[in-house]
C-alpha cells in the first residue's frame, strides 16, 4: 500500500491525488488568461457562469435520477433527488450576488469578449429544462397508474409519498422562478437592458419567463384546495 508521502496513487496530471481526481489543472485553465482578458472582471464573469453550468449539470443528473425513481414506483426516493436539484438551483441563484458587483460600464467593456453569447444558450439549463419535463411526464404516469389526478392527490393525506413529491416539485418550480426574477433584476441593474418593460429588450424576454411553471396543474390543484379551506402546508 502506498503511503501518503510516496506521492499520488492515481494516474493522470497533477502533483497530488486531489489535483488528479478533481482535474484542477484543467479546471483552473478554463478561464481566459491575464494576457487574453480585455477587462479584469472577466474572471468574475466566467467563474460565476462556469460554476453555474456545473451546478446545472448536477441538477439535471438528479432530476433524471428522480424521473427514473418515479418510473420505478419509488416517489420517496425521487423526492430526495429532486431536493438536491432544488438546492443546486438555489446555489446558482445565490451566486448571482457576485455578478451584482459589476457596474454597467464594466459589463459593456467586456461585451467584445462575449461575442453574441447569451445565458439563453446555456447547455446546462437546456438539459435541466428537458429533464424537468421528463420528470413531469413520469409523475403524471404515476398518478394515472394510481387512478388519481392532481386534485385528488391534494385531497388526500399529505403524508402520502406522492403528495410529498408533488410538493417537492412545486418547491423546485418556485426556486426556478426565484432564479429567473433575480436574473431579470440583474439584467436591469448590470446589463444595461433598459428600464423595466422596455419592448424588445433582453430583460423583457426574461420578464415573460418569470411566471412560467413546469407543473401548472400542481399549482392549480394546490390553489383550489386552499380555496376549499383544507389545504395542507
Amino acid at each position: 500500500m502506498k503511503r501518503k508521502n510516496d506521492g499520488p496513487a492515481l494516474p493522470g496530471e497533477g502533483d497530488t491525488d486531489y489535483a488528479r481526481y478533481m482535474r484542477t489543472d484543467v479546471l483552473l485553465d478554463l478561464q481566459r488568461s491575464p494576457a487574453e482578458v480585455i477587462h479584469r472582471d472577466e474572471l468574475l464573469f466566467q467563474v460565476a457562469h462556469q460554476s453555474a453550468e456545473l451546478w446545472l449539470k448536477l441538477a439535471a443528473a438528479e432530476l433524471a435520477g428522480a424521473a427514473e425513481r418515479i418510473d420505478a414506483g419509488e416517489p420517496a426516493a425521487a423526492e430526495l433527488l429532486l431536493t438536491r436539484a432544488t438546492l443546486a438551483v438555489r446555489l446558482i441563484t445565490d451566486q448571482l450576488d457576485m455578478l451584482a458587483h459589476l457596474r454597467p460600464a464594466d459589463f459593456q467593456a467586456m461585451q467584445p469578449a462575449l461575442g453574441t453569447g447569451s445565458g439563453a444558450e446555456s447547455p446546462g439549463w437546456r438539459q435541466t429544462q428537458a429533464v424537468t419535463r421528463r420528470l413531469g411526464v413520469a409523475f403524471g404516469a404515476l398518478l394515472t397508474a394510481r387512478g388519481l389526478d392532481p386534485a385528488a392527490l391534494y385531497a388526500g393525506e399529505p403524508s402520502d409519498p406522492a403528495h410529498r413529491l408533488a410538493e417537492a416539485m412545486v418547491e423546485f418550480d418556485d426556486r426556478v422562478s426565484t432564479w429567473r426574477v433575480r436574473h431579470y433584476k440583474l439584467a436591469i441593474r448590470v446589463g444595461s437592458h433598459g428600464v423595466i418593460g422596455t419592448a424588445g429588450s433582453p430583460s423583457g424576454w426574461l420578464a415573460k419567463l418569470i411566471d412560467y411553471r413546469f407543473f401548472p396543474e400542481l399549482w392549480q390543484a394546490r390553489a383550489e384546495r386552499a380555496l376549499s379551506g383544507t389545504v395542507h402546508s
